[in-house]
């Protein structure tokens, strides 16, 4: 194993994006810098400077040239992802919450929250090829939804806006009237505020997660409810593998609670499910805060060994994790900084947190999609590295760089 820590960032983190490719990482947190991180090992190529207030979501265009961001202080700004600079800013009177680049890049979905009398609203922006043409003018601004609006995507074909937020109601609009097409029901929604949602790969499905402990997967079109999957815990982020029928739910109790609680009774630990069957077939433990983004990598896949790729809680590497399926994987929390790290083929727990006799037999494990592996301290994990000649659980990072 080779985990490495990521630490750039001051404040808790908030969003995390991959682009197309899976080669950059950009992050965002609450100390008002998102980041930027080469994904395969772990070099913080530079911060984006300019925002006075945590930046909550970002999205990045299809080529990898430029990058949006929605931030508390009232703005959206675009950015050049190579030189840093800032392209453009969108103005608003109210903080912004998500962002979401169109199929093509040439639209933007914003939505801001409810602020001193002004209520929440979707706002669609169009992306002009060249910044100096841009334009601050919305081409279409939704407003009616009742709280706060905490994540909006483009539908298929971008002929429609999914969101959905703290009223727990899911919403699809027509992208060109702003016409209100469909909702879910409230005998089939969910019953607290929801506070993620994610696409699956080809747009066909999507995911949310509430803090009614509960994740609801909808097909993109109809809003029908597909799948409904239950846990212990408040959901703050969800997850689709793009490679296999598996869904990560993260979370965990409110960070204002957490310093009065054991680790154990938080649930801070991200939770894989079967999409098909709803049930658990694992579980990745470690945090020590509640987990606030999930984000897996575009093409699942790794040169060498199996590996996904996590935030974690502290700068301390407490367990170890194997997943038997080529997928990586980003989590990020209440801390400041992010872990990635590789799983070799180590002796570990099955599913059912049995401990086994001896190491698990992986080349039949590899074929296994629903195994989930785990090594549960962090001395045997030492005694581990002895025994294999590993080496050390960290690499040095470059100095921190701005653009």
């Amino acid at each position: 194993m080779r985990p490495i820590l990521m630490k750039g960032h001051e404040r808790p983190l908030t969003f995390l994006k991959y682009n197309r490719e899976g080669d950059l990482l950009f992050s965002c947190a609450k100390d008002h810098n998102p980041t930027v991180w080469f994904a395969d090992n772990g070099e913080r190529l530079g911060t984006y400077r300019g925002h006075n207030g945590a930046v909550w979501c970002c999205d990045v265009s299809r080529d990898s040239m430029q990058l949006i961001t929605a931030s508390a202080d009232q703005s959206v700004k675009l950015w050049n992802v190579q030189t840093g600079a800032q392209l453009y800013t969108f103005s608003f009177n109210s903080p912004a919450r998500s962002v979401d680049f169109s199929v093509g890049d040439k639209l933007a979905v914003i939505t801001t929250d409810p602020f001193m009398g002004v209520t929440s609203a979707i706002n669609v922006k169009r992306i002009a090829d060249d910044p100096s043409q841009q334009s601050g003018e919305s081409e279409l601004t939704i407003t009616g939804p009742a709280g706060r609006i905490n994540r909006a995507v483009w539908g298929p074909l971008n002929r429609t806006i999914i969101s959905a937020g703290e009223d727990c109601v899911v919403r699809i609009w027509d992208s060109e009237t702003g016409k209100l097409l469909k909702e879910s029901e409230p005998e089939v929604g969910h019953k607290k505020p929801i506070s993620s949602l994610t696409k699956s790969a080809d747009g066909s499905h999507f995911l949310t997660g509430s803090l009614d402990k509960s994740a609801k997967l909808w097909d993109s079109r109809t809003l029908t409810l597909i799948k409904n999957y239950t846990t212990e815990r408040p959901v703050n982020a969800v997850a689709m593998s793009p490679l296999l029928d598996h869904v990560v739910l993260g979370g965990g109790q409110d960070a204002s609670s957490v310093t009065t609680t054991d680790h154990r009774a938080g649930k801070f630990e991200a939770k894989f499910y079967d999409k098909i069957l709803q049930e658990e077939i694992g579980g990745v433990k470690g945090h020590f805060g509640p987990i606030n983004a999930l984000a897996f990598n575009p093409d699942g896949k790794r040169s060498k060994g199996h590996s996904f790729q996590r935030c974690s809680s502290s700068a301390k590497a407490n367990d170890v994790y194997f997943s038997s399926y080529p997928a990586m994987m980003t989590v990020a929390n209440s801390n400041d900084s992010l872990n990635l790290g590789e799983w070799e083929e180590q002796s570990c727990k099955d599913i059912a947190g049995q401990p086994l006799e001896s190491t698990i037999d992986f080349s039949s494990c590899r074929n296994d999609f629903n195994n989930l592996c785990r090594h549960q301290t962090n001395s045997d994990y030492n005694s581990m590295l002895q025994k294999t000649d590993s080496p050390s659980l960290a690499l040095p990072l470059p100095s921190s760089s701005t653009f």
